[in-house]
């Protein structure tokens, strides 16, 4: 199983995105949810602690106990400049500081039904049996 994040609406202090996900049936990569990230900044722009999106590519994804949500939550590994950048809850852009925050985007700028999506993916992502994944990040 594998996921990509496409970015489609990048404005001056978030970024919304749409979450999918390959399951590796044949299908392809299926629309999972919406996320919200940080501002995303020109390539060569300082980076602002919490308030930048990690850099377009692909990661290896894992599963680790969040020290922050005391819960297992998915960990995009390896990106440059960055660090604990994980998968969770959340609704507002300031919820990100630099994560990925699953959801719906029903309201500009924000998600709705985090706790609902995050936990349906931790379902499809325990039930896979699988502990490493890669995001591609576009």
């Amino acid at each position: 199983m594998n996921f990509k994040t496409e970015r489609v609406a990048l404005k001056d202090t978030y970024t919304i995105g749409k979450f999918y996900i390959d399951y590796e049936d044949g299908e392809g990569f299926q629309y999972f949810c919406d996320t919200l990230e940080p501002q995303v900044r020109s390539e060569g722009s300082e980076k602002v602690f919490g308030k930048t999106a990690i850099p377009y590519g692909t990661y290896k994804v894992t599963l680790v106990q969040s020290p922050k949500f005391n819960r297992i939550v998915p960990l995009i590994n390896d990106v440059p400049g960055f660090e604990a950048i994980e998968i969770h809850i959340g609704n507002y852009p300031h919820d990100t500081e630099g994560c990925t925050l699953v959801g719906k985007n029903t309201i500009v700028g924000q998600l709705t039904d985090s706790t609902i999506t995050f936990n349906k993916l931790m379902d499809i992502i325990t039930n896979s049996g699988e502990q490493e994944f890669t995001i591609q990040i576009i």
